[in-house]
């Protein structure tokens, strides 16, 4: 696993896609555990089927310090993802969603209810094919699975992502987090960023 920079408050790593973002066998926290050593706590998700950028603090003071961070929306989350389709060049979402936790998929309601939670995302078409396009989509919420069904409940769902729609034939979902912002326990504002691999990306 790529580790993007590591001190005694952080470490900023590269999510592999089959990892799970909390503690487990074989999980991201145990691999920054036999990379670096000491304790690793989340503070953001990714879901397992997803890779890309993540910081995790190494102590409970970081944890704290970064979790108000992501309440207070000081961590910026920056996503590319590969949709089905020609969405409109960009563009912004707000819906109201709710998930089934006993299916593990999310769904766009019409009325707030109990578990109902407010998600607002922002896209650019990045590059546009006559059946697909590349998207920088930024989040405004972290909601569960929110980039998936928010563009899929338009009739864009991702590449991969037969939950959501896709027909295609892929091992996961074409999403990958891009880049992250936030700021550290020192006062200073980090910005750590990995590009995607693989032949799916290559549109």
């Amino acid at each position: 696993m790529e580790i993007l920079y590591s001190d005694r408050d952080l470490a900023v790593c590269v999510k592999p896609v089959g990892a799970s973002s909390e503690d487990g066998p074989g999980s991201v926290p145990q691999l920054l555990r036999q990379s670096l050593g000491g304790q690793f706590y989340p503070v953001h998700r990714l879901d397992l089927n997803v890779g890309g950028v993540m910081v995790y603090a190494r102590t409970r003071s970081a944890a704290a310090f970064l979790s108000r961070a992501v309440e207070e929306g000081l961590l910026k989350k920056e996503y590319r993802a590969i949709v089905h389709g020609t969405p409109p060049s960009q563009g912004s979402f707000q819906d109201l969603l709710w998930k089934d936790n006993t299916k593990n998929k999310v769904f766009v309601v019409k009325r707030r209810r109990k578990g109902v939670k407010e998600a607002r995302l922002s896209y650019q078409v990045l590059q546009q094919l006559p059946d697909r396009a590349l998207v920088a989509v930024s989040l405004e919420t972290g909601r569960s699975h929110q980039i998936r069904v928010q563009f899929a409940s338009r009739g864009y769902p991702l590449f991969g992502d037969g939950k959501y729609g896709a027909k295609d034939h892929c091992p996961a979902p074409a999403l990958w987090s891009w880049r992250l912002t936030f700021p550290h326990p020192s006062g200073d504002t980090m910005t750590f960023s990995a590009m995607p691999s693989g032949s799916i990306w290559n549109i």
